[in-house]
């Protein structure tokens, strides 16, 4: 039996468990009563400095993010409704944006202003919810790109169940796909991705999950991880598995894989990496090694219809580049410090150095360039959140990337590279 299959069949089932905690809808105050609504006002800009001769490409937008959630009404079972959205005006022309940032019209021209958005209802009995509309996800295997201005948006059923104490159960059907620069709700032509998944916590130390997705007539997706605590003396060591298994559909249209290579060809990946991080007080270290093989790189966004914008890659190398190429092995060396420490409560700093290395390049139509190709990046990032006062939330992030590759992988990938990101975040609770 298909993994999808058990997952679904262990959702109905969980349904029908008496619950062992108290359930979620008994406590309902009601539809008004439970309902919550925010504003999120977001001014973002991205700058690529790209070198050996390539476009540079810049973006500048002020968006207001909207999103209205009803409670549930009251009874055995409870009904909702949700709605999400977005308007954006670009703060430049925007001719070299090209970051996923803003949309282009029919005669590639960008938008100087757009909206976006879609509505949902839903249903909840005990601790199980039905979904069905417009929704931001955040599962490993089907999550909405949130990194640019504004979410991608997935439209379809989503069931969610926690009817067992510790354990979460997901499982879906999306049938509309909308990337985060794109106008139709549809723009991405998904046929369907079916999800399905599992997280269980079997302590406050040690937490388990599972997720796949069958994205029709292009890939198949598996997705593990496992996480472990373990407090000492001064501070908190963390352990983390986490890893990818994807099989390409070979009934896909060829020309959606050309950078993968002959649609009669079996092509599939495996990618997975593992984390140690030790936390004491402000400071925070952690060393990771990823590492992926496979006859293709790990890939997402790979032509219309994968329901994916570019954040369905849950590993810890993940910064401007993922450092997933054909063969490719990572290491990373990350350090944060809280400056809340020294007095300057919301202030943070994140730096990280990735190599990578035995990349095997390829040439836009799949053929191989180099068998030992490399990459590296050195990473900044700098936040502050305001924690009082009118302002309490708002946060200015800075971040930088210097990302350099050998002229094999530079040639098919990002290119050497450097990039500014700078957003400033301005929630606002409406009700």
């Amino acid at each position: 039996m298909q993994p999808k299959k058990i997952a679904l069949l262990l959702l109905i089932q969980s349904a029908m468990i008496s619950s062992a905690f108290a359930s979620e809808q008994s406590e309902s105050k009601g539809f008004v009563e439970d309902a919550d609504g925010s504003i999120l006002f977001r001014t973002g800009y991205i700058h690529r400095d790209k070198k050996e001769g390539r476009d540079d490409t810049s973006s500048a937008v002020e968006s207001a993010i909207v999103n209205l959630e009803s409670g549930y009404t009251k009874g055995i079972v409870g009904f909702g409704v949700g709605a999400v959205g977005d308007f954006s005006v670009g703060l430049t022309e925007n001719n070299n944006s090209g970051n996923n940032m803003v949309p282009r019209n029919d005669q590639g021209e960008p938008y100087d202003h757009w909206a976006r958005g879609g509505a949902s209802v839903k249903a909840r009995i005990s601790n199980t919810e039905v979904r069905y509309g417009t929704q931001v996800l955040d599962l490993p295997v089907l999550a909405s790109n949130t990194a640019r201005m504004v979410p991608e948006y997935f439209t379809g059923t989503l069931v969610n169940s926690r009817e067992i104490k510790n354990l979460e159960l997901v499982a879906g059907k999306f049938t509309k796909n909308q990337f985060s620069d794109q106008i139709s709700t549809d723009e991405n032509k998904l046929d369907s991705a079916i999800v399905w998944g599992a997280k269980y916590k079997l302590n406050d130390q040690t937490k388990f999950a599972y997720y796949g997705v069958d994205n029709e007539d292009r890939l198949e997706r598996h997705y593990l991880n496992a996480n472990y605590s373990h407090p000492v003396a001064n501070g908190t060591w963390t352990f983390d598995f986490s890893g990818y298994h994807t099989n390409w559909d070979k009934d896909a249209n060829s020309s959606l894989y050309s950078s993968l290579g002959s649609a009669d060809d079996d092509y599939q990946n495996s990618i997975w990496a593992v984390s140690a991080a030790y936390n004491t007080g402000p400071h925070n270290v952690m060393v990771a090694y990823q590492q992926n093989s496979g006859n293709t790189g790990y890939d997402y966004n790979l032509g219309r219809g994968v329901a994916d914008g570019g954040q369905t890659v849950y590993l810890p190398n993940s910064y401007l580049s993922d450092f997933i190429g054909n063969d490719e092995k990572s290491v990373q060396l990350q350090y944060n410090y809280d400056f809340s420490n020294i007095g300057l409560k919301g202030l943070n700093w994140t730096t990280a150095f990735v190599y990578g290395w035995d990349i095997k390049a390829t040439d836009n139509a799949g053929n191989l360039t180099n068998d030992g190709s490399e990459e590296r990046e050195f990473f900044n990032q700098v936040k502050y959140t305001v924690q009082s006062g009118f302002a309490k939330n708002a946060s200015l992030r800075v971040r930088h990337s210097y990302y350099r590759a050998d002229d094999y992988y530079a040639a098919a990938y990002i290119g050497d590279t450097n990039e500014w990101r700078l957003f400033l975040d301005i929630p606002v609770n409406l009700f």
